[in-house]
C-alpha cells in the first residue's frame, strides 16, 4: 500500500475541471491528497456522484486510503446579473440596493433576498463576492437601501451578497442542502460539510435527514454565531472547518488569525479533527509557485496544530493542481520539523486532568495519555489504535505523537474517515473475537504494510472485541515485534 511518510498534516483538495481527469486525479492522490472535497455549490448532483465514483476508483488503482468530503452549498444570497464584462464600483461612490432578481448596474444592485430592506440597518457592512468589495448602508427606505462604496473594484456575473448573519432569515441547512446530503450519504460520501452553521441544532437537522446513514459531519465555522457556540458545535460534529473566507467578512480581518488559533486549539483538546481552509495557496491558481506570505500561512497553521490543510480553487481550476499539492506537502513537512508537538502533548495532559469527562471517554482519554508517556519510556516505534469508530485513533492523535500512529479498523468507512485525522495511517483489518487475537493481527497487519519492522517495539491500544461499539478503549499492551 502507498503510504505517505513525509508529513503528518493531512491534505484536503477540491476536485474540479482541472483535476477530474483520471490521470490527473491519480497523480493528485499520489502527491499526498488524503481527502477529496466535492464542492456542491458548483455543478450538478449527477456530476458529483460520478466524481465520488471516480475518486473511489483512483484510490483503488493506486492502493491508497482516501476519504470523500461533500461540501453542501448552504444559504446563498446573490445579486442580479451584471452586464457582460462586469462593472467597476469606485470607492466613495453611491449606489442603491433593492430586493429582486432583475439585472444589476454600477448604480443599482438587485438582491435575491425578499426581506432585504427589513433586515438592513444604517451602518451595516455588506460585502460582494470574495470580500474585495465592501459597502456601507447609509439609509434604508421602503423601496431601497442607499449605500456608499467603501472599497471598490470590478464586479461581474452574479456575486454573492454577504449580509449581517445575525439578522439573516435564511435557515441552515436549506431544503436543497438536506436533499443533497441524503443523496451523497446514500452514495457513500465519508463526510458532509455543513455550510453557514450557527448552532449545534443545524447539525442535528442534517443527521436526522441522512438516517440511517452515519456519514460524518464537518461543521464549517464561518459566522460569529458559530464561534460563540463553538463548544456545543464541537460536541455535536465529527470535524470542524475554519472557513476563513466568510469568517473574515463576519468579523474584522485582524481577528481572523486569533480565532483560527483559538478554534484549532480547542478542537485538538477535544479530539475533533480540524481543517484550516481558504486562500492557502490562492496565487497558485495561475502562478507556478506560492507567495512568501502563503508559505508562512501554511506553516503557521501547522504550528497551530491543525489536522488538515485545504485547497479549493488551487486544485479545482488551477493551472497545475498536482504541483500545488506537492508544494503544500513540502511546506507542511518542513514546518512539522519545528512544531512543538512534545510541549503540546505535555500541556494537553495537564488540561485533560483538569477537565476529565464522565463515561467511556474518560477511560479512553486516560489510556491514550498513558500511551503517550509509555511510548517515550519504552522507546517505541509506533502506536497501533484498534478501533471500530475511529474514536481511539482521534483521541491518540490529540497528543501529536512524534512516532508512527496507525489506526486499524474492520469498518471500511471508519478506515477512510481516519484519513482526516492528524498523523493517522489508516489500515483495514478483519473482525476478531478476542483481545489477544486482535493485538496479534494488528501487529501482523502493520508489519505487512511496511509501517512496522521486526525488532520494533509497538504499543497497541484496544477494547474487548465483544463489547458494544462506543465502549471505552481499556487495553494497552507493549509488544516487541519478532
Amino acid at each position: 500500500m502507498d503510504h505517505r511518510t513525509d508529513t503528518r498534516t493531512k491534505i484536503v483538495a477540491t476536485l474540479g475541471p482541472a483535476s477530474e481527469q483520471p490521470l490527473v486525479l491519480d497523480e493528485l492522490l499520489r502527491a499526498g491528497v488524503d481527502v477529496v472535497r466535492l464542492n456542491l455549490s458548483h455543478g450538478t448532483l449527477a456530476s458529483h456522484l460520478q466524481r465520488l465514483v471516480d475518486v473511489r476508483a483512483a484510490a483503488q488503482r493506486i492502493d491508497r486510503v482516501v476519504a470523500v468530503l461533500a461540501d453542501l452549498p448552504g444559504p446563498k444570497v446573490r445579486s442580479g446579473q451584471f452586464p457582460e464584462g462586469g462593472v467597476h464600483l469606485s470607492g466613495g461612490a453611491g449606489l442603491v440596493l433593492s430586493p429582486g432578481d432583475g439585472p444589476s448596474t454600477a448604480g443599482h444592485i438587485t438582491v435575491d433576498y425578499p426581506t432585504l430592506l427589513l433586515d438592513l440597518q444604517p451602518h451595516d457592512r455588506i460585502v460582494l463576492g470574495d470580500g474585495a468589495i465592501t459597502l456601507e448602508v447609509m439609509e434604508v427606505t421602503a423601496d431601497e437601501a442607499r449605500c456608499v462604496v467603501l472599497t471598490g473594484g470590478r464586479v461581474q456575473g452574479r456575486p454573492g451578497v454577504h449580509l449581517p448573519s445575525e439578522r439573516l432569515r435564511l435557515s441552515t441547512p436549506t431544503e436543497e442542502d438536506l436533499e443533497l446530503a441524503k443523496a451523497m450519504a446514500d452514495a457513500g460520501a465519508d463526510f458532509l460539510a455543513v455550510s453557514f452553521v450557527r448552532t449545534a441544532h443545524d447539525l442535528r437537522l442534517v443527521r436526522a435527514a441522512i438516517q440511517p446513514h452515519t456519514t460524518r459531519l464537518v461543521a464549517k465555522i464561518e459566522t460569529m454565531s458559530a464561534v460563540n457556540d463553538l463548544e456545543a458545535i464541537a460536541a455535536e460534529t465529527d470535524a470542524i472547518m475554519v472557513a476563513r473566507g466568510d469568517l473574515g467578512i463576519e468579523c474584522p480581518l485582524e481577528d481572523v488569525p486569533h480565532l483560527q488559533k483559538r478554534i484549532i486549539r480547542y478542537c485538538v483538546e477535544m479530539g475533533v479533527p480540524v481543517i484550516t481552509a481558504t486562500q492557502m495557496m490562492e496565487s497558485m491558481i495561475t502562478a507556478p509557485s506560492p507567495t512568501r506570505a502563503e508559505v508562512s500561512d501554511i506553516a503557521n497553521a501547522v504550528f497551530d496544530g491543525t489536522d488538515a490543510l485545504m485547497l479549493s480553487g488551487e486544485t479545482a481550476v488551477g493551472a497545475d493542481p498536482v504541483e500545488v499539492v506537492r508544494t503544500m506537502v513540502r511546506i507542511a513537512a518542513r514546518a512539522e520539523t519545528e512544531a512543538g508537538y512534545r510541549q503540546w502533548a505535555s500541556r494537553l495532559g495537564r488540561v485533560q486532568r483538569s477537565q476529565w469527562p464522565e463515561g467511556p471517554d474518560r477511560i479512553t482519554m486516560a489510556i491514550t495519555h498513558a500511551a503517550g508517556m509509555a511510548a517515550a519510556d519504552s522507546d517505541a516505534h509506533a502506536i497501533l489504535c484498534c478501533t471500530r469508530s475511529g474514536r481511539t485513533a482521534r483521541a491518540m492523535a490529540r497528543f501529536r505523537p512524534v512516532i508512527t500512529l496507525i489506526g486499524l479498523s474492520p469498518d471500511p468507512a471508519t478506515v477512510r474517515t481516519m484519513a482526516l485525522s492528524w498523523g493517522v495511517r489508516p489500515l483495514a483489518v478483519e473482525t476478531y473475537h478476542s483481545t489477544d487475537e486482535l493485538v496479534w493481527f494488528a501487529v501482523e497487519r502493520s508489519v505487512q504494510s511496511g509501517l512496522v519492522d521486526p525488532g520494533h517495539t509497538v504499543l497497541v491500544l484496544a477494547g474487548a472485541p465483544d463489547r458494544p461499539s462506543g465502549a471505552s478503549t481499556d487495553v494497552l499492551r507493549i509488544v516487541r515485534v519478532d
